[in-house]
């Protein structure tokens, strides 16, 4: 969708008053603005922006969500809601507040506490620096609070998503206590013993803002109990004994229909020839991720060595397609890990490749049509993360490919927990077994690679986007 100032529709803030608000950092509409101030806005894709917007439909709903570029920002200073649907209301909050609550506390604290990503060693350090970034998170929190106060009618649902805001549940119950409220996790939830790395005092805190909330959900039952065990570790057993009835786990599925349609459109068909042509019927490993610190991409580059020096075999057989996309490179560490994800690649292609034969192909730029392509050419797909809420690539593989593929998964996805029976698991530091899980996928029978394919693309769309948000909106009804 593109649009001009002039053919938004606009809504002054008041004139928006809602039943249903979704809260969320990034939010369904991205601007740009050109030389001549004209402004461009695409609506993000996969299966949560589908979901939660469908899910919106017979709601006057309203999805409030910060100004990340500059584009946001021009368009958040129109001091309207942008008429879409649902409704968008962008906020303009400072750009020290929104950088040090984003990278310095969202991104490099609370995503490194749940996915156990520090060298503890080194990091963390909660020093005065830190405390400015913690008191900047919450103005930025409090910002999503009162905005949504702002347009909620009386009584009305509220949606709030993810880490960035888990201040906020609190925040709304003492400013309005007849809102009903949720807080859904698409991340992991720490363990007791490393939550505890976080100061005493903002443990609780952040315990203490989703335990606000009426209905907490969780993509697995395995990050319930590790919210509900923090709660009664740091807290207590009665705080950890209430939520618990109002805890809900909703393993967030894939839209068949909308996700196959995508895949089938041009651009997927020209990549799909592309791809074949590189591969040159060879058999295909792939993985699709971004260059983020959890998803392991290094040992998973090391593991596919491993493979071709402990089975040569399949040297000149095989061909790994690696799609790591570039992620926060506003963060060092994150600069770094793309650094040597790039290293490792050239090392193999330079330590096994021949004249007629490459054996990796590395590629950094973030093409959603190439990658739709290479999941459906895989023979197999690759995902080891060290620790995942979900990850829904290890289910949009067995939904759109054009063959059968086997799938190799991290028993630390959240997604081992309704795929695990009919993928190979891993653990995801474990070289040497991912490389023979490796060797076991590329040499599965065509019979046993098609029957695992259909269960795991079943179990993959058990529970749509649609639905997962209708079971939210139940509990909150409840």
């Amino acid at each position: 969708m593109s649009a001009s100032p002039s053919s938004l529709h606009w809504r002054r803030y008041g004139d928006c008053v809602s039943s249903l608000i979704i809260a969320s950092n990034r939010g369904p509409l991205s601007f740009r603005q050109d030389a001549d101030g004209e402004l461009t806005s695409t609506r993000g894709g996969g299966g949560l922006v589908s979901g939660l917007t469908a899910a919106c439909e017979g709601h006057d709903a309203l999805w409030v969500c910060a100004a990340l570029t500059d584009g946001d920002r021009a368009a958040a200073r129109g001091t309207s809601t942008i008429d879409e649907s649902p409704a968008v209301r962008l906020l303009d909050i400072d750009r020290t507040t929104l950088h040090r609550a984003y990278n310095g506390i969202a991104n490099s604290t609370l995503w490194f506490v749940h996915h156990h990503l520090w060298d503890v060693s080194r990091q963390p350090r909660f020093d005065a620096a830190w405390r400015r970034s913690w008191r900047a998170f919450e103005d930025y929190s409090a910002s999503f609070a009162e905005a949504i106060c702002e347009h909620a009618e009386q009584g009305a649902r509220v949606l709030v998503q993810d880490y960035h805001l888990v201040l906020v549940p609190r925040l709304l119950r003492e400013r309005r206590p007849d809102l009903r409220i949720g807080h859904f996790s698409h991340t992991p939830w720490a363990t007791p013993d490393y939550y505890r790395l976080l100061p005493d005092d903002v443990a609780a805190q952040v315990l203490e803002g989703v335990l606000a909330a009426d209905h907490i959900g969780f993509l697995t039952r395995r990050w319930a109990d590790a919210f509900l065990a923090c709660a009664e570790r740091v807290l207590g057993a009665e705080p950890a004994a209430d939520a618990a009835g109002r805890v809900g786990v909703h393993a967030l599925g894939i839209d068949e229909k909308s996700l196959r349609d995508r895949a089938s459109e041009a651009d997927v068909n020209g990549a799909v020839r592309r791809i074949q042509g590189l591969v040159g019927g060879r058999q295909l490993i792939v993985r699709v991720d971004r260059t983020e610190l959890s998803k392991n991409v290094v040992r998973g580059l090391l593991a596919y060595r491993e493979l071709l020096q402990s089975h040569p075999e399949w040297q000149g057989k095989v061909v790994h397609l690696a799609l790591a996309y570039p992620s926060r490179h506003d963060l060092p560490e994150y600069r770094e890990y793309t650094a040597e994800v790039q290293r490792v690649a050239r090392d193999i292609v330079d330590e096994l490749g021949t004249p007629e034969w490459t054996p990796l192909l590395l590629e950094v730029d973030d093409d959603y049509p190439r990658s739709l392509a290479a999941m459906r050419c895989a023979d197999v797909l690759l995902v080891n993360p060290v620790r995942d809420g979900m990850n829904l690539v290890a289910k949009e593989g067995p939904v759109v490919t054009d063959g059968n593929l086997t799938l190799v998964l991290s028993r630390e996805a959240g997604a081992a927990e309704e795929l695990g029976p009919d993928a190979l698991l891993v653990n995801p530091f474990d070289i040497t077994g991912t490389a023979s899980a490796l060797h076991e996928a590329l040499s599965m029978s065509a019979s046993d690679r098609a029957e695992r394919c259909a269960r795991l693309a079943g179990s993959s769309t058990a529970l749509p986007p649609v639905e997962w948000v209708s079971q939210q909106l139940a509990a909150l009804a409840r």
